[in-house]
């Protein structure tokens, strides 16, 4: 075992409590305290680090190791974000915000989303820093606010207005790393792309009126309809650079038949066929949604009394779109869905750009040699993540960035935004050993 790893383990699992028991759930955020411990750390080590607040309680912290004869736009940032999603305590089996250490696991909201990657960057960054070690490009440590709202108070607020903070041509954040099994072969997904969100809102109005006198023109009956069209409906496919990569990969690694089924995917005319094909759960979502854009209905909002017939009903959807299509091909591909539903209001709400980085680079293979050290029978595969990070804010302004934060085919990440929410201190110690190899063979100086 290296003679570093005990000593980092015991400060990443310490970083990651004191982390979960700021609750920063989101909203409101109220990231700064989490952002001040952060700040303390850094600053106690000798580190200059500053905290950044574009609203009261909304901080994230950013700090800066320079290495000497390089341009700070080929520095490396190594991103997280501090707040959380909601977490219902009573269905829980422990306190959500106790980060507490139980049976070789750490629990509590954020474990895996993202506050286990805060402490892992912030340990291996400060050993970087406290050994003296020469650094071949700039590092960057930022754990920001907002992830889960939109990023607007955290990384979408600083590349608009302190961009010299975050200036780095590479990145590794969150959306990637967690172990995939599949037909008895594992692989590390590092994430090189992600869909945007675009969420729509459906409006329907009707002729309001006393419930008790039904009449033909009911918003809530006409949106009901309409929002299970949408809800059921299975857009067209379109086949973008880094799912394409991801599903060959997974090919590559498997037997026949199972490898045809999956090339299939590859194919738009055979696709729906062979997911069809593939066994239920996950893996077949996961992968419907990296061949599709997708309308998903998720609130609901009419009436205010049980006796009243509202004149207006409204449909919240969440909408992911692929690269290379936009939101009016979005809206274009609702249109015949909506078809048969006439007086659906379409209104577009939250839109943003779908993002690619490219996956023939030194960061990528620098991730590539350290799965394949610690991890030999594995290997790490582009992936195409179908929800967003605050990569989407880096990638328009030429930054590499990948989603890799490696963890052991143990973590459940079905608790990510769910009850029990965990990680365990095997897989913290496996992504401190692969982190470093990626940091050792990246961003550090050869002499």
């Amino acid at each position: 075992m290296d003679r570093w790893l005990p000593s980092a383990l015991e400060e990443t699992i310490g970083y990651l409590g004191d982390l979960i028991r700021f609750n920063t759930t989101n909203p409101p955020g109220n990231e700064t305290p989490a952002a001040l411990y952060l700040a303390e750390r850094l600053r106690a080590a000798g580190v200059e680090a500053e905290v950044v607040e574009p609203a009261p309680g909304r901080g994230s912290v950013v700090a800066r190791l320079r290495a000497s004869g390089t341009a700070p736009e080929d520095g490396l940032l190594l991103l997280s974000h501090l707040d959380v999603v909601t977490a219902e305590a009573a269905k829980w089996s422990r306190d959500p915000f106790g980060g507490e250490l139980v049976d070789g696991e750490v629990w509590g909201r954020g474990a895996l989303d993202t506050k286990y990657l805060t402490a892992l960057w912030l340990t291996l960054f400060l050993k970087i820093h406290r050994e003296g070690l020469p650094l071949g490009r700039d590092l960057v440590f930022a754990a920001t606010a907002d992830e889960e709202m939109g990023g607007t108070m955290g990384v979408g607020w600083l590349v608009e207005n302190r961009p010299e903070l975050l200036r780095a041509g590479w990145c590794l954040n969150e959306g990637g790393g967690f172990a995939l099994t599949l037909g008895g072969r594992t692989y590390y997904p590092f994430q090189a792309g992600e869909k945007s969100p675009c969420w729509l809102t459906l409006r329907v109005r009707g002729k309001p009126g006393h419930a008790s006198i039904p009449t033909g023109d009911n918003a809530v009956v006409r949106l009901a309809e309409a929002v299970a069209k949408v809800g059921r409906a299975r857009l067209p496919f379109h086949l973008c650079q880094t799912a394409r990569l991801f599903i060959e990969g997974v090919a590559d690694g498997q037997p026949e038949p199972f490898a045809g089924v999956v090339r299939g995917l590859l194919d738009p005319e055979c696709a729906p066929a062979m997911l069809s094909r593939l066994p239920e759960g996950h893996l077949a979502d996961m992968l419907g949604a990296m061949l599709r854009n997708t309308a998903t209905p998720t609130v609901l909002r009419a009436g205010e009394k049980t006796n009243v017939i509202p004149s207006v009903a409204e449909a919240q959807v969440d909408c992911r779109i692929l690269p290379g299509q936009t939101p009016e091909s979005l809206r274009q591909e609702l249109e015949p869905v909506l078809a048969d539903c006439p007086g659906v209001e379409v209104e577009l709400g939250m839109r943003g750009a779908p993002t690619e980085s490219p996956v023939d680079t030194p960061l990528a293979r620098s991730i590539g040699r350290a799965v394949t050290r610690h991890a030999p029978d594995a290997r790490a595969i582009p992936f195409l993540v179908p929800g967003a990070t605050d990569s989407r804010f880096l990638r328009p302004r030429g930054t590499v960035a990948y989603g890799f934060g490696p963890t052991l085919p143990d973590a459940d990440i079905s608790t990510v935004h769910g009850h029990d929410e965990r990680i365990s201190v095997r897989s913290l110690e496996f992504a401190l050993k692969v982190l470093w190899d990626v940091l050792d063979d990246f961003a550090l100086r050869r002499c």
